[in-house]
Formats: structure tokens, C-alpha cells, sequence
């Protein structure tokens, strides 16, 4: 197994960041097997979608409609409506595995593999990535 870890910037707004070339770029020419992707975070999520073409804002839209920033979380520390934000990975999982092929990610034609943050008290992020040969 191989593994490392990135930083990734998400700001201090919701966002998705699509880190699908960091991943690519960590394989290397001739791997066979699984890329696992996990955030070690509990306020944030993996997430395989399309990006640029609306999907993007749509899940943070359908998020913010999901789970809202407000004052309703039992969990209340952070800034207004943080709870929502330890609520974020039990529907969007802090992880995915994709396949590897002669060194390429095996996504479809739209897919891209995205880091889901709406924690706004968290400006960087950590992925580790794993690959493990087949």
C-alpha cells in the first residue's frame, strides 16, 4: 500500500472542491487496483460527481435545504449552525474507493472525485490517499 496526504484550501464558505487531478497525479503508470480516498475530518465528506455544470451548486443548495445553518443542532459550538456540519458525513461518506487501471482513475465521463466541506471554522482540509495494488 501506498498512501499520502494533501491539504486542500475550502475557505470560509460551503464548497466543493474537485480533487480528481491531485488523485490522478498520485498514481503512478502501471498501477492496478483502489484508490481510497478519506477525509479525517468529522465535518466533512468524498463525494463522485459532476462539476462545472451545476451538480456542484445544486448539492450545496440541496445541503443547505438538508441541513440548515441555523440554531436547531444540539451541537452548538463553532459558528451558528456547526451541528449541521457533524451531521454532513453520516449522508455524505468521509471516503471513496475508485478503481486503477494502467495508472488512471476508472471514473465515467462526468465523474470527478470531490472533497464536500460546509464547515466554515475550517479554512484547510487533509485527504489521504491510498492506493492498494490488486
Amino acid at each position: 500500500m501506498r498512501t499520502e496526504t494533501f491539504e486542500f484550501r475550502t475557505g470560509d464558505q460551503a464548497q466543493v472542491c474537485d480533487i480528481t487531478d491531485t488523485c490522478g497525479r498520485f498514481l503512478q503508470a502501471g498501477d492496478e487496483g483502489l484508490l481510497n480516498v478519506f477525509v479525517p475530518h468529522a465535518t466533512a465528506g468524498v463525494a463522485i460527481l459532476e462539476t462545472g455544470a451545476g451538480s456542484d451548486e445544486d448539492l450545496l443548495a440541496a445541503l443547505a435545504d438538508l441541513l440548515p445553518a441555523d440554531n436547531r443542532w444540539q451541537h452548538r459550538h463553532g459558528s451558528r449552525g456547526h451541528g449541521r456540519d457533524h451531521v454532513l458525513p453520516a449522508l455524505i461518506a468521509p471516503y471513496a474507493t475508485v478503481p486503477v487501471i494502467a495508472g488512471r482513475l476508472q471514473l465515467g465521463t462526468w465523474q470527478s472525485i470531490c472533497l464536500i466541506d460546509t464547515n466554515v471554522d475550517n479554512e484547510v482540509r487533509t485527504v489521504r490517499l491510498s492506493f492498494v495494488a490488486g
